[in-house]
């Protein structure tokens, strides 16, 4: 039971790490996630506070999932790729604009506040130490509020924390829970 009352099995059912992962009940590393649902629930907040709010301010919904699918596409997540994709196309998005998004050539066919928020995506996602006051001014003059930016920056730390957690639980995932030392026991 976590301490807002939660059944710990219902944290890790609505968790779309596990999800995406397709990571079974019986494995171990889910008794392993199960043993701090804190944690679960609050990678699962974020997810839902940062890329599907009930009333996004500043960036759209479009804009998050079209931010996600650009980490993903530059981080190799296929699984995080196909999700978010698929979010974009539910959202309407054409699907020019979402090879665009995954192309980086292709980019010039976006508006110019998208190309400016997927060159912010590209830069901090491989090289986050190279951001200075003169990349957020740019995103300022292609029309960006100061609100827009810091979620964008959330968004973005959040989205490279959330390809990490995928790549490790999709990686033990696949364990399950009795292997072949604990039938010789």
């Amino acid at each position: 039971m976590t301490q807002d009352g939660m059944d710990t099995s219902d944290v890790l059912t609505m968790d779309v790490m596990n999800q995406l992962a397709g990571l079974r009940p019986d494995t171990k590393i889910a008794g392993v996630r199960a043993l701090r649902p804190d944690v679960v629930r609050h990678t699962q907040g974020s997810y839902d506070t940062l890329l599907t709010p009930k009333a996004p301010a500043g960036l759209t919904r479009s804009e998050r999932a079209q931010v996600a699918l650009r980490v993903a596409y530059l981080t190799a997540s296929p699984a995080l790729a196909a999700h978010y994709r698929q979010q974009l196309l539910e959202l309407g998005v054409p699907a020019d604009d979402i090879v665009a998004i995954e192309q980086e050539e292709q980019k010039t066919a976006l508006d110019s506040r998208t190309a400016a928020i997927l060159r912010h995506v590209d830069l901090v996602t491989h090289t986050p130490g190279h951001a200075t006051q003169v990349d957020l001014r740019e995103l300022q003059s292609d029309g960006l509020s100061s609100e827009e930016i810091v979620t964008l920056s959330q968004l973005i730390a959040f989205l490279n924390y959330q390809v990490r957690v995928l790549a490790v639980v999709s990686v033990l995932g696949d364990i399950p829970t009795s292997d072949k030392s604990d039938k010789e026991e």
